[in-house]
């Protein structure tokens, strides 16, 4: 198989050349300009933060891709669809407030925020796809609609995925509140009683009421739990766990065919960035950012989604773990940084089932600028 190429910009900079510039360079030879054309309506697709998150991608980084866009004629928006927990985001009108109380604003980003499932995460476009698990896939209308996705992704851990980026961003990212149910529908949550004290927060988070208290420990009436994983996310004791051999590679393989039905609509007219600064331990939809795991790397832009995944992997594992984080094993160089944080989940497996059913591949070629 061909390597695809990914090109990739450090953060140095210099009073000539700033990281601004870096950026427009990094997305001109990443082909920007072969996919948007004058009139499109380009969907960039990114994650705003959960009210309390620190560690999403910098609004002015946003805007820099959003001015390029324009100047090829384009009209962006920026979107992302709502969550299926109790959350910041769980509907449009609470999930723009806090885009823009996190400083996507339009005086910011100069682009409007459409979300792109609808107020309530109902509107969806059903694409065919006839892969092992899914015949269809439920995707955020206005994506679909959408003449052109730039995918935007903060690169970091992730507590069912080992790491969450591209792939993540646009398969489960891009599905409607109810491919997000059908992705999440196999995860079997359960309590570890010697860990829980009964503090409730996972009861008070549960947006289905699916966990009550009874004898100061929690527990999940199964008839009621739709699968989403908040519950694992929020709890402090870690005392909520998932069947690991059995649930997660599932979850690896639905959202890799929903980003699948993602990008079978785009024809060829799709470009993916991860930014691999503030790499921390755990994913934007908590309520606070930990500190990173590495130091800040760069910024990547490819149009394999699978390529760009696996460059991200590498530079990170690439890296000294920073003193003070959260991260205790595997902290050398070559070392794998996401199985330390998450020993049980094997992250390569989706990797290699994207790269089986022709989403991309995992062999590539960095082009530094």
């Amino acid at each position: 198989m061909t390597p695809s190429k990914v090109f990739f910009c450090d953060l140095r900079a210099t009073a000539s050349r700033n990281i601004f510039a870096k950026l427009s360079r990094l997305l001109q030879e990443a082909g920007i300009d072969k996919k948007v054309r004058p009139g499109n309506l380009v969907a960039i697709k990114l994650h705003f933060g959960e009210e309390g998150t620190t560690g999403f991608i910098r609004p002015i980084f946003i805007r820099r891709i959003v001015d390029r866009i324009k100047e090829l004629g384009g009209s962006p928006f920026l979107t992302d669809t709502n969550t299926l927990y109790k959350g910041s985001r769980s509907h449009s009108v609470s999930h723009i407030v806090t885009a823009i109380e996190n400083g996507f604003a339009y005086s910011v980003v100069d682009a409007p925020i459409i979300i792109a499932d609808g107020l309530r995460g109902s509107s969806s476009v059903k694409i065919r796809i006839d892969k092992e698990i899914f015949k269809l896939v439920d995707i955020g209308e206005e994506i679909v609609r959408a003449d052109v996705l730039i995918g935007v992704a903060h690169f970091k851990g992730h507590e069912l995925t080992g790491f969450g980026g591209t792939i993540k961003n646009i398969g489960m990212g891009c599905a409607s509140r109810h491919g997000k149910l059908k992705q999440h529908s196999d995860l079997s949550p359960k309590i570890k009683k010697k860990k829980c004290n009964g503090c409730g927060e996972c009861a008070a988070h549960c947006a289905e009421e699916a966990i009550s208290i009874k004898e100061e420990r929690a527990v999940i009436e199964p008839k009621k739990c739709i699968g989403c994983g908040e519950c694992i996310i929020i709890c402090p004791n870690s005392a909520i766990n998932v069947r690991w051999s059995r649930d997660i590679p599932i979850i690896q393989k639905k959202m890799v065919e929903y980003a699948f039905g993602v990008l079978k609509e785009k024809n060829e007219r799709a470009l993916f960035i991860n930014f691999l600064t503030h790499i921390s331990p755990l994913c934007d939809c908590n309520r606070y950012t930990d500190a990173p795991i590495v130091p800040d790397i760069g910024i990547i832009a490819s149009t394999d989604p699978v390529a760009i995944d696996q460059v991200s992997v590498d530079m990170v594992n690439q890296q000294t773990v920073l003193h003070g984080s959260s991260l205790k094993v595997n902290t050398r160089p070559g070392e794998d940084k996401f199985r330390g944080l998450y020993p049980d989940i094997d992250w390569g497996f989706q990797l290699d089932y994207a790269q089986k059913i022709g989403l991309g591949t995992r062999s590539y070629e960095l082009i530094k600028i």
